[in-house]
């Protein structure tokens, strides 16, 4: 039997889960709660370890979350069959086709069950029989999508009209009518009343070249960009990086008005199994342990009097008294305080922030990197604090700065300095001084990660002060 091969969408911002979801990490690669460490990407991936017959995923990816994503599919010991980066988004249309196009360069017509990275399933196994009772229908040729059955008139989601009513115990999947946009309220409750409607879980499954040739019926021009942009690929570590001027030039759209409103293939099954695609923080609380207040708290959190409200604290203590219907989430440098009932337009302050060019809007404190991360602590006119956690075995790039000095000391685990071609050891509670203009390197040697305090002094700290001589990574 051939394998079905899961093409896992990757992109996106997440603005709606600010201020602990930003372009620079966003809500795929955050962990769910503290004391489950999976992303929602983890958790996608590892749905189908057990399943013989799900094939290695192909990852679609921007460019610049390359080595989260590496280092995620490291953690939990998955190779994919690619990992594809676009060079700039342009909605799901291109990135599928893109997948769909890197698929059958190893495969012979492959069926590819096309997946969101952010959204949950509670029930595997369900869906799974969902989609081996979709199998028959895929290999005649059609384009299956996945509705959800609503639990109630919800307004966030847009909604699939089926040609009949459609049943969770019968597995059977019915023509697709029409499309709905996010309805208001007073549509949504006639919406929900039917059973024709459920909601767009935005999971597509099919062969490949069929949909390559709807793609090719209906935006002969997408189909034709992505091909060249794929066939212009240049080879990164372990990634492929889609050609750029090519891939600029696609269509931003997405697979539903590319495709599915137009084509006569479509067939929505039903859905039932714990789907949730995360896209705000009610949902988030939602599918979070409560206690009998109703109160979801993760992380440093006193209540008082409090119900029905969600709190996480990533690092300061968070107090709240007399409160209900509230979310609180903290970051190191933004907390957001919203009722949550106006929790949607979280969207509209990251969108003011972006406008106000403010960096908190989309950058994180900490920025991954090949070799770990680093996290911003505190910064000055002249002066700038940083933590740095280098993986095991792993190295910064050889580099200089023309506009800082810094100052390195060793807080966990051993560090290799090397300042001027001369190399020395420093252990825990030893530092070392990395004068301006003086060609450097940090490398961890040990078996466990080195954690070190970065004083940075000077009169400019951006990353394009970093001149590279030798990076293992390819930068």
């Amino acid at each position: 039997m051939k394998k079905i091969i899961p093409i896992i969408l990757c992109g996106g911002s997440g603005s709606r889960l600010w201020p602990l979801s930003r372009a620079s990490f966003p809500k795929q690669f955050l962990e769910i709660n503290k004391e489950e460490p999976i992303s929602f990407f983890q958790r996608t991936i590892s749905r189908f370890k057990n399943y013989e017959s799900i094939g290695d995923p192909i990852v679609i990816c921007n460019e610049e979350h390359r080595f989260i994503v590496a280092e995620q599919l490291r953690k939990i010991n998955i190779k994919p069959e690619a990992i594809l980066l676009e060079p700039v988004g342009k909605n799901t249309a291109p990135a599928i086709t893109v997948g769909c196009l890197k698929a059958i360069e190893n495969h012979l017509d492959p069926c590819l069950l096309v997946l969101p990275s952010d959204h949950i399933i509670e029930d595997i196994n369900t869906f799974i029989k969902v989609i081996d009772k979709a199998l028959d229908e895929v290999k005649r040729g059609k384009v299956i999508t996945f509705g959800i059955t609503p639990t109630k008139p919800e307004t966030g989601y847009g909604y699939i009209e089926s040609e009949k009513e459609l049943d969770t115990n019968k597995l059977k999947g019915e023509k697709i009518v029409n499309f709905i946009e996010k309805p208001d309220l007073e549509l949504a409750k006639k919406l929900f009343c039917d059973k024709r409607y459920t909601w767009n879980s935005g999971i597509f499954f099919f062969k490949a070249e069929v949909f390559l040739k709807e793609i090719i019926k209906y935006k002969a021009n997408i189909y034709k960009i992505c091909k060249e942009s794929l066939l212009n690929n240049t080879l990164d570590l372990d990634f492929q990086r889609i050609e750029v001027n090519s891939f600029s030039l696609c269509e931003d759209i997405s697979v539903d008005k590319a495709i599915m409103e137009k084509t006569n293939l479509g067939v929505v099954y039903p859905l039932k199994c714990g789907w949730n695609d995360i896209g705000s923080w009610q949902s988030m609380w939602e599918i979070s342990h409560k206690d009998e207040l109703g109160n979801s708290i993760i992380g440093k959190v006193i209540t008082d009097n409090v119900k029905n409200s969600y709190f996480r604290s990533e690092n300061r203590l968070i107090v709240a008294l007399g409160i209900e219907e509230t979310v609180v989430v903290e970051t190191i440098d933004a907390v957001l305080i919203a009722k949550k009932d106006q929790i949607q337009f979280v969207k509209n302050i990251v969108k003011k922030l972006e406008i106000d060019k403010n960096p908190e809007a989309n950058i994180h404190k900490t920025i991954y990197r090949p070799w770990g991360n680093y996290s911003s602590i505190s910064e000055g006119k002249n002066w700038q604090v940083k933590k740095i956690i280098v993986k095991e075995g792993e190295s910064l790039s050889l580099q200089l700065h023309n506009h800082r000095s810094e100052h390195w000391v060793v807080v966990s685990g051993k560090a290799l300095i090397e300042i001027e071609g001369k190399k020395k050891l420093l252990n825990k509670n030893e530092s070392a001084y990395i004068p301006l203009g003086s060609k450097h390197r940090l490398s961890n040697p040990g078996n466990s990660p080195l954690i070190l305090i970065e004083v940075q002094s000077g009169d400019y700290f951006g990353e394009d002060d970093i001149i590279r001589f030798q990076d293992k990574y390819g930068r």
